[in-house]
């Protein structure tokens, strides 16, 4: 006994076999800037009242520097998983779900990119 109505069964549309991997991919990423957003509330906190100077003499230092990083990569990452899944579930037109969906990649990609950059930047001391 099949659960498909039979308009289903006729154009051939069902499940795309993507589900569990995006799933395990949301999760992961999740778990990730979870332990890392650990470490950054801790340097905030540590941080409180401090000068800017402190504040990017903490953010040259490596261990810092790296936390930042991981933290805005699986930040930027889990956020574009995310709004695939809004924009798969909520966008019904396949024009502007194909367009939705490229600039969702773009906006990551660029919000992850200015945030690296801008950590770099402060952490090489230019």
């Amino acid at each position: 006994m099949t659960m498909r109505t039979p308009h289903r069964r006729v154009t051939g549309l069902g499940s795309s076999g993507e589900g569990t991997g995006h799933f395990w991919r949301l999760n992961v990423s999740s778990m990730a800037n979870l332990l890392v957003a650990a470490v950054v509330i801790v340097v905030v906190i540590v941080l409180q009242g401090s000068s800017f100077a402190e504040a990017r003499d903490l953010v040259r230092s490596p261990f810092i520097a790296i936390c930042l990083l991981l933290f805005v990569l699986t930040g930027a990452y889990h956020m574009m998983l995310g709004m695939q899944e809004v924009i798969e579930d909520y966008v019904h037109a396949e024009g502007l779900k194909l367009a939705a969906r490229i600039a969702n990649i773009f906006f990551a990609g660029v919000v992850g990119f200015a945030a690296v950059f801008a950590i770099l930047k402060i952490s090489f001391g230019a």
